[in-house]
């Protein structure tokens, strides 16, 4: 389906049933497969055929959904995972170990950040924090021998920063590593990091994929690009043997296009075990069917609430990279040409008390965790999502302590923006 527009793959992709068989994706309910002999299930332990033995690592309806994805990204492979930072782990640790070092833009989520600078810096990773603005000069000399990949954000949540892709991706490529993008916010229908240098991109389908607040859920697609065979000895764990699963060297068996995703569910999903539920994954593709759809009104209804937001002197500042003389204009306008998200971010005049006050008055829009949902929900990311970090982490990850995240959804954007303002009405400033 290459030749087909993202809307027919958003709505297509993945899965063409053959005749007589069901029109949706079927729901493999089950853990474990049925085989005639203990050789032909040996065959799949050996990675030498092809087939499903145990729902832990792989399941014909996760499948079938992440092959949906990976045509929306362009991608050559693509595995679904239990949630996003399942996603951010994996598609990391898949390449560093203990002793390695990444470099990564300040300017991501929250929990990403933890996940990096504490959980997985207990396992003796060392992750370098660049600002997303930083010159060339300052993001190469972020680099080190040990350096094993960069990580970033298409659009950073909650600072709303645009990457600027190339440049890191030059970074990137100079010093021998790939790029991995977390393009949640802009989604392939908005951006797609693939045709700007990127190597590997991450998703937590929870947000926009699915749409509907159904399921978590995260993806890793692989664009098949990156040689990891011009260094053997940086990516050993792709280019020599896996004593673990019989020796398989995953590049010379899978090729540039099959090694990553593979040695990720061969050995990470194996171990781990942060597999998507066919449930969940069933519900993601019921969202994916309406992405294309979705991202318009999303686009839409942020441009519209922005632009109500600056005109309102109650606000201090509002940040939307799809608003003319936002910061990130001309870089969304470079990656993000058909619009950007749907999530805004201001400030509340008055600071975080207030930014408090006007959140619990607000009627459609729900204070939640959550983001990128149909229904308008807003949070206090220094409260909730970033608390753990100090102010210093926060401004570097351009989180200020009166920062409300508001993501629209695709209601009515009118009466979005009246509800925003009967909710400050009743500030007192």
């Amino acid at each position: 389906m290459s030749n087909l527009n993202i809307e027919t793959k958003c709505v297509q992709g993945g899965y063409t049933p053959g005749n007589g068989e069901p029109r949706q994706i079927p729901i493999i309910q089950s853990t474990t497969f049925k085989y005639a002999t203990s050789s032909d299930m040996g065959k799949l332990f050996d990675l030498e055929a092809s087939g499903y033995f145990y729902s832990r690592l792989q399941n014909p309806t996760c499948d079938t959904v992440a092959a949906k994805i990976c045509e929306l990204e362009g991608g050559t492979a693509a595995m679904l995972t239990s949630s996003g930072q399942a996603a951010s782990f994996f598609a990391v640790f898949n390449i560093a170990s203990a002793g390695d070092h990444v470099v990564s833009s300040s300017s991501i989520y929250g929990g990403t950040y933890n996940l990096f600078a504490v959980t997985m810096k207990r396992m003796g990773i060392d992750f370098t924090f660049v600002s997303p603005d930083c010159t060339e000069e300052e993001l190469n000399a972020a680099f080190r021998p040990e350096t094993k990949a960069v990580f970033g954000e298409t659009i950073a949540n909650p600072a709303l920063t645009v990457l600027d892709i190339e440049k890191f991706a030059k970074a990137a490529h100079a010093h021998g590593v790939p790029l991995i993008i977390d393009n949640t916010f802009a989604t392939p229908v908005n951006c797609r990091p693939f045709e700007w240098g990127a190597d590997i991109v991450t998703h937590s389908t929870t947000k926009y994929m699915d749409g509907h607040g159904g399921a978590v859920g995260g993806c890793i697609v692989d664009s098949g690009k990156f040689d990891w065979t011009k260094y053997p000895e940086k990516f050993a764990c792709l280019c020599t043997p896996d004593e673990s699963y019989h020796g398989v060297t995953y590049t010379e068996r899978f090729g540039l296009e099959g090694a990553y995703i593979t040695k990720a569910t061969a050995q990470l999903m194996r171990d781990l075990g942060s597999i998507q539920s066919p449930q969940s994954a069933f519900l993601l593709n019921l969202g994916l069917e309406s992405l294309h759809v979705r991202m318009q009104r999303h686009c839409e209804n942020g441009l519209a609430v922005a632009k109500a937001l600056a005109a309102d002197d109650r606000i201090s500042w509002v940040t939307y990279p799809g608003l003319e003389g936002d910061k990130y204009y001309d870089l969304a306008q470079k990656y993000l040409p058909n619009g950007t998200c749907g999530v805004v971010s201001f400030g509340v005049k008055g600071g975080r008390a207030a930014a408090e006050e006007f959140m619990k008055h607000l009627k459609i829009a729900a204070i939640e965790t959550h983001v990128a949902d149909a229904r308008s929900c807003c949070l206090h990311p220094a409260s909730a999502t970033h608390r753990q970090m100090n102010d210093e982490e926060l401004a570097a990850a351009g989180v200020s302590p009166d920062l409300v995240r508001f993501s629209c959804g695709i209601e009515s954007a009118e009466d979005l923006i009246a509800d925003i303002k009967q909710a400050l009405d009743k500030v007192q400033f």
